[in-house]
């Protein structure tokens, strides 16, 4: 049972290692449930490949709900360009969200032989990655990396400089490259691990780093042990308990975080 679990804790990894990055972002952003949104707008983009004759996990259904999910970071990086505005950005990804997921529903209303499917995109299935698939992600979560790593002045500085960052550069441009790359991330994590589990990726080390870190260095090396280890002992107890693996971790790492708030106490 646990060699089963060995591709799942690479895959986790490797997750772990890209989402806890991005989630110090949105975090300081204020923008938490970006993530959900740009997931229901990937769905959503793979629900309409389906409807036009692609099967899910081709490269016509992903490029499909690839470009879905930059249509979604134009949104958000314009929903956040001006200085003074009465409408919280919170609010438009709220309404991109609940609006994308009754378009899923109508579509799939169309498709009833394949909403099985669909809702496994969602859920996700991380113990079934292939080897194949690791690699895949590997190369192109390196490669948002290293453009993250060439960016990181613009992108840092629209995170945590927001008004510097208005006089100084091209907001909505860099802000549009930033939503572009997390959607990219987004959408490939999804379908390997489903939306509850990456948004716990996202949300979770990044809130514990916070709890227990000031500088970014620290939290960005906090976030990825305490993300490692969570995942791996998750994974150990679902393997150990046999119960689900996805709401396995996610419990466990809800329950760590409630641990890293008591000791800060």
């Amino acid at each position: 049972m646990f060699e089963l679990m060995v591709p799942a804790f690479l895959i986790s990894v490797i997750l772990v290692g890209i989402h806890s990055y991005l989630g110090i972002h949105i975090l300081k952003r204020g923008v938490i449930f970006v993530d959900l949104s740009l997931a229901q707008i990937a769905a959503l983009g793979a629900i309409v490949g389906v409807l036009f004759g692609y099967e899910l996990h081709t490269t016509g259904s992903y490029l499909i709900s690839l470009s879905f999910t930059f249509i979604g970071a134009l949104i958000f990086s314009l929903s956040r360009a001006k200085k003074h505005k009465e409408i919280p950005q919170e609010a438009i990804i709220g309404i991109v969200y609940v609006v994308s997921a009754a378009l899923s529903v109508l579509v799939m209303d169309r498709l009833p032989s394949e909403t099985e499917h669909l809702k496994e995109m969602l859920v996700g299935n991380i113990l079934f990655v292939s080897k194949s698939q690791i690699i895949k992600t590997l190369i192109l979560y390196s490669i948002v990396g290293f453009l993250h790593y060439i960016w990181r002045d613009k992108f840092l500085m629209i995170s945590f400089e927001p008004e510097r960052a208005q006089n100084e550069i091209n907001m909505k441009l860099w802000d549009f490259i930033f939503y572009s790359l997390f959607g990219i991330v987004v959408t490939s994590s999804v379908e390997l691990a489903g939306v509850f589990l990456v948004f716990s990726f996202l949300i979770i080390p990044a809130v514990a780093s916070v709890m227990v870190c000031k500088t970014i260095g620290k939290r960005l090396v906090f976030s990825w042990i305490f993300g490692v280890i969570v995942t791996v002992f998750g994974l150990y107890l679902s393997a150990k308990l046999d119960t689900p693996t996805g709401a396995t971790v996610v419990s466990v790492f809800g329950l760590s975080l409630f641990f890293v708030w008591l000791v800060k106490r």
